[in-house]
């Protein structure tokens, strides 16, 4: 009675593993990392062959819909904001007390002379309504065994990547590695996450590492400091009449 208990046990877990999708993987792997809201303070280090560079920033932001970040330092910096609304997306300068709206044709472009581009603050495809999801493998990364997952792009849907290969922890539905490839099948860049940390209820990675692949020794790491999730946020905060405001939030 034993054996069969234990066969039937094997066989129940056996079918709960299989019964998970593409689609449910990545989207509690999203709800994990994004919350319906957010407010953090981050630091960016862009490292190329020839410097080092950093900043630090507030954030908010609203689902995928809206975003304001601020950089706070270096000074010579700091005050430059940049605004998303839906996927429109705008700059405004301090030093020069100027509003800059980014057209289309340079949302391809580096963000603040990162390996992030603008592209990736107003990105309104969804992982799950504009990607074919299938699982390829279950493979070790840093010791953790993760879903290998293929995405490529439904044939109308508003996206810049050929193919990306995400690979999300089974234990807990925390991305690990991300490559992104064009539409040529080379892989163009590499994201890494890594030293988990607990803020609020959530454990999450605190260091998200760009490589990016096209230009050797290229990198961009943001650290997460402080961040909360699921808070209120009013919608003052980004409206295109409060960007060039120093106003409390």
């Amino acid at each position: 009675m034993r054996t069969i208990i234990a066969i039937i046990g094997m066989v129940v877990s056996f079918h709960l593993a299989m019964a998970e999708t593409a689609e449910g993987i990545i989207t509690k792997s999203e709800d994990l990392m994004k919350g319906a809201s957010s407010k953090g303070k981050f630091r960016m280090t862009i490292t190329t062959p020839d410097f080092t560079r950093t900043m630090e920033m507030d954030s908010w932001w609203v689902g995928d819909e809206k975003a304001l970040m601020v950089i706070t330092s270096p000074r010579r910096e700091a005050g430059n904001k940049t605004l998303k609304v839906k996927n429109e997306l705008w700059m405004y300068l301090r030093n020069t007390e100027t509003t800059i709206k980014v057209p289309p044709s340079m949302m391809l472009q580096s963000w603040n002379g990162s390996d992030f581009t603008n592209d990736d603050l107003v990105r309104e495809s969804s992982l799950v309504r504009d990607y074919f999801l299938k699982i390829l493998a279950e493979e070790n990364i840093d010791g953790e065994l993760c879903w290998k997952l293929e995405l490529t792009p439904r044939p109308t849907a508003p996206v810049v990547w050929g193919k990306i290969i995400h690979w999300i922890r089974k234990k807990d539905y925390i991305p690990s590695t991300t490559e992104y490839y064009d539409e040529k099948g080379t892989r163009v860049r590499t994201m890494h996450y890594s030293d988990i940390k607990r803020f609020g209820k959530r454990s999450i990675p605190s260091k998200w590492i760009m490589i990016n692949d096209a230009k050797p020794g290229h990198q961009t790491e943001f650290e997460y400091l402080d961040v909360q999730f699921d808070i209120k946020i009013s919608d003052r905060i980004f409206s295109f009449q409060e960007l060039e405001k120093g106003h409390e939030r």
